[in-house]
C-alpha cells in the first residue's frame, strides 16, 4: 500500500491512504540505512491492520524535492507570509524566504498578512514598488476580516502548498480562516520583545480537498546561505536574470568588478534589496573559505624534499609496505634453505 505521510508526531507516523489515516512506524531496514521520512513523501506500507489502522513504513517513494528547512517533501507551491504590523515587516528576513523558493524553483506568492491593523498606505506601496517588477504576485490579507482570503484560495488548488513565515505573522490565523474553522492554535505576539510566539511545532499536511494541501511550518528565522558557493547566490536574484548572459565575466558577483555590466541594475535596485543580495553574498563566501580551508586539508598529503613535492604516504599504507617487505623476506629466506 502506497500513502502520504501528512505528520510525524515523535516516532509515529501519520499517513493518508485510500482506507484512511494509517498510523506508522518504520520498519528496522530504514533506519538502518538511515533513510529519512519528512511529511509530504510517498511510502510503502506493509503489515497493515485494518482493525488498528497501523502497519510499517518500508520504503520512501522517488521525491520531486526536498524542502530542506523547513523540512518538507514534494511540494509544489510556496506562500510567504509576512505581517505588516506586529512584528513589524523585516525586508532581509523575506527576501531570504524569496530566495529560498527562487533555490527550489518555485515561484512564490507573497501573502502580507494584518492589513486590518495596518494604519497606512505606505508601506504597501514600498512593497509593490520592490517586488511588483519582479512579478511577485502579491495579496494583502487579514485573518480577522478575511479580507484576501477568496484571493488566496485559487492559489491553493491542486497544490501542496508550503506556508513559511517567522512567528506571529499569524500563519495559523491565515489556515484557520482559510478553512473557515479554528484548527490552528493561535498566540498573540509578545508584548515583551515584539516578537513571535511559536505555536507550531513540527510541519504538518492539512488537506483542503482531495488533491490539495496547506503545510504549515514552525516560524524560524536563522536561514542563511551558507551552503552556497557566491556565484549561485546571484542566480537567486531576478534583478540580474538577463544581465547574467552577457556580463563580461561568467563568475561575476555584480559588486565592484571591473567592467561588469550590471552597474545600471545595481544603481536602480531597491536599497533593501541591495543590502539583502550584499549580505547573502557574504554567508556564502564564508562558506567559499571553508570548503576551500578543508581541501587545503586534503591537498596537504603531500612533502616537500630539496624543493621537490613528494606525495606523503600514510601511515597505514607505509605499515602494510613494511609487512609486504617481511612477507618478502620471509619467502626469500625459505627459497634459500630450500636450496
Amino acid at each position: 500500500m502506497i500513502g502520504r505521510v501528512i505528520k510525524i508526531f515523535s516516532d509515529f507516523y501519520f499517513v493518508e491512504t485510500s482506507l484512511g489515516i494509517v498510523e506508522a512506524k518504520l520498519r528496522s531496514v530504514i533506519k538502518k540505512r538511515k533513510d529519512e521520512v519528512y511529511a509530504g513523501d510517498f511510502v510503502s506500507l506493509e503489515q497493515f491492520d485494518k482493525t488498528s489502522m497501523q502497519a510499517f513504513i518500508t520504503s520512501v517513494v522517488d521525491r520531486t524535492n526536498l524542502i530542506q528547512r523547513p523540512k518538507a517533501a514534494n511540494i509544489s507551491s510556496i506562500i510567504i507570509v509576512s505581517a505588516l504590523k506586529e512584528p513589524d515587516l523585516d525586508f532581509e528576513q523575506l527576501d531570504r524566504y524569496i530566495s529560498l523558493s527562487e533555490f527550489y524553483n518555485i515561484n512564490p506568492i507573497l501573502c502580507f498578512n494584518k492589513e486590518d491593523i495596518n494604519e497606512s498606505d505606505c508601506l504597501k506601496n514600498i512593497i509593490d514598488k520592490i517586488y511588483s517588477k519582479l512579478n511577485y504576485k502579491i495579496i494583502y490579507t487579514s485573518a480577522i476580516t478575511k479580507t484576501g482570503i477568496n484571493e488566496l484560495k485559487p492559489f491553493l488548488k491542486n497544490n501542496i502548498t508550503l506556508l513559511c513565515g517567522a512567528s506571529g505573522v499569524g500563519k495559523s490565523s491565515l489556515i484557520n480562516a482559510l478553512l473557515d474553522s479554528a484548527r490552528q492554535r493561535t498566540l498573540p505576539v509578545s508584548n515583551k520583545t515584539g516578537k513571535g510566539i511559536h505555536t507550531t511545532r513540527h510541519c504538518e499536511l492539512i488537506p483542503i480537498d482531495k488533491n490539495s494541501y496547506i503545510v504549515d511550518t514552525p516560524g524560524f528565522s536563522h536561514l542563511k546561505f551558507n551552503f552556497l558557493l557566491p556565484v549561485e547566490v546571484q542566480k537567486l536574484f531576478k534583478e540580474f536574470s538577463e544581465i547574467q548572459i552577457n556580463c563580461k565575466y561568467k563568475d561575476c558577483l555584480h559588486i565592484n568588478e571591473s567592467g561588469c555590466r550590471a552597474s545600471d541594475i545595481i544603481k536602480d535596485m531597491p536599497e533593501t534589496r541591495l543590502l539583502s543580495y550584499r549580505k547573502f553574498i557574504n554567508e556564502a563566501k564564508e562558506y567559499q573559505q571553508k570548503i576551500s580551508a578543508e581541501s587545503l586539508k586534503k591537498e596537504a598529503k603531500i612533502k616537500y624534499n630539496k624543493n621537490k613535492i613528494l606525495t606523503k604516504i600514510s601511515e597505514k599504507k607505509r605499515k602494510s609496505a613494511r609487512n609486504t617487505q617481511k612477507v618478502n623476506i620471509q619467502k626469500e629466506e625459505m627459497q634459500w634453505k630450500d636450496e
